[in-house]
């Protein structure tokens, strides 16, 4: 550091010089300059020294700093007394004391680059022999050394944390690479894939200190399977548009189909033919969207016009199978008045009478049916088995064969009474069991017939 007010050695005033104690008007230029080491960021506060603890400043300008070596001249103050050139030498050593606490402050916070601070550090260190400046420059030079190794140290730590960073930026950037590999080469989730790759990208941005040749190696393969997966994704779409392109083709047609079909009145088969067509619909696959709108509205036009038709046809048939269902309820009703047990030709010829009409009637609803045809079967029960009854008790042939079973009977105990006469009880005991058997035939015979 150099001054414009003070000289590197004393000397005698030259003639017309101002005389000492006297002060002289210091250039604009004469401030001191920054120190190369000056740092950016706000500087330490550091106490001010005691200059008189480290140097002097004779009656003669000439200016001495105390080192462990002994006393060295540093120059000659010739712009006030001795206490202002020496406060002045002590302000320059405070300057430079700060330009040391800078330079620890950016060591030991880890802020700084070391290799510039030990550069420093250094250039401060063998600018204190000839500093001109009063203060414990003994100490100052410690300082600057532990500088120094701790800046190798620092800068060595510095290297490895950097490697590290190095390793894990570089990791990171394969796993996303390997990510949009496999996005390009598999992935048909087409709005998620694609917004995964962009969240790639942005984060790629960020990430920094990938040596170049891998960094760009990595970008390539990032790039390749983005441009991979575009392709698939376009080519997807593409087929998707011929897709649709048929799909509106066919249900144009199925549209056609059913338009025709509206206004048909073979409600069974339409409503099938209706259900088939609902069913190549979905099968058909999406249209564009406001095409498939437009035909699905069309379709389902067509539709509600049939089935609105239908709906009010089962209406009125409703309404008519309504009245054959009151028209079958007065029917039976009058049915009741039928007796088989007093006249069975009556009642056989009313229930013909009352068959007659109930199918002259017609149909009921569905939900009816069950009741009115159960009443109806009941009394066409009743009847059937009062003229099998009656058939039974007036069958000819049953009575023909109850009477056969009675001259079985009566022969049967002759032969019993011969057997008897005969002195053979053991036959007559057997003639007698078979006419016991065949009087129980003749007896059942007979019961059938006499059942009503």
């Amino acid at each position: 550091m150099t001054d414009p007010n003070a000289t590197q050695e004393s000397r005698a005033p030259k003639p017309g010089a101002p005389k000492p104690g006297r002060q002289r008007p210091a250039p604009e230029s004469s401030a001191p300059k920054p120190h190369p080491a000056a740092h950016p960021h706000p500087q330490p506060t550091v106490p001010a020294s005691d200059p008189s603890r480290w140097g002097r400043v004779d009656e003669d300008g000439t200016a001495w700093v105390k080192t462990a070596e002994g006393e060295r001249c540093i120059g000659s103050w010739q712009a006030g007394d001795a206490a202002e050139g020496l406060a002045h030498f002590g302000r320059r050593y405070d300057d430079l004391t700060t330009e040391v606490a800078i330079l620890e402050s950016r060591l030991s916070s880890g802020t700084g680059d070391a290799k510039k601070t030990r550069a420093a550090a250094q250039a401060l260190a063998e600018s204190l022999p000839t500093a001109a400046v009063i203060g414990d420059l003994d100490t100052l030079a410690e300082r600057l050394a532990a500088i120094v190794a701790d800046s190798e140290k620092a800068a060595v730590a510095a290297k490895q944390e950097k490697e590290h960073q190095r390793a894990a930026a570089t990791a990171r950037k394969e796993a996303l690479a390997a990510e949009a590999e496999q996005i390009g080469a598999e992935s048909t989730q087409w709005k998620a894939a694609g917004d995964r790759l962009r969240e790639i990208l942005e984060e790629w941005k960020t990430i920094r200190g990938v040596d170049r040749k891998v960094d760009d190696a990595l970008w390539r393969r990032y790039s390749k399977a983005r441009e991979a997966f575009n392709r698939r994704r376009g080519a997807h779409f593409a087929e998707l548009d011929r897709e649709r392109a048929a799909a509106r083709t066919r249900k144009e047609d199925l549209v056609a189909q059913a338009e025709e079909l509206q206004d048909s009145t073979d409600w069974g088969a339409t409503a099938a033919a209706f259900r088939e067509l609902l069913a190549e619909w979905k099968a058909a696959g999406r249209a564009p969207r406001e095409a498939d709108d437009q035909l699905w509205k069309r379709f389902k036009g067509a539709q509600d016009v049939f089935f609105a038709a239908r709906n009010a046809a089962a209406s009125e048939r409703d309404a008519e199978f309504e009245e054959n269902a009151q028209a079958k309820e007065a029917l039976l009703q009058s049915a009741a008045s039928i007796d088989p047990a007093a006249d069975i030709d009556a009642a056989r010829a009313r229930l013909r009478e009352l068959q007659d009409r109930w199918e002259e009637i017609g149909k009921v609803p569905r939900e009816r049916m069950h009741d009115l045809e159960s009443r109806l079967r009941a009394i066409e029960k009743r009847v059937r088995e009062a003229a099998e009854s009656e058939w039974r008790r007036t069958d000819p042939e049953a009575l023909a064969r109850a009477a056969q079973f009675r001259e079985r009977v009566r022969q049967f105990e002759e032969q019993a009474a011969k057997a008897t006469a005969a002195g053979r009880p053991k036959d007559a005991e057997s003639a007698l069991a078979q006419a016991q058997q065949w009087r129980e035939w003749a007896d059942a015979a007979e019961g059938a017939v006499g059942e009503r």
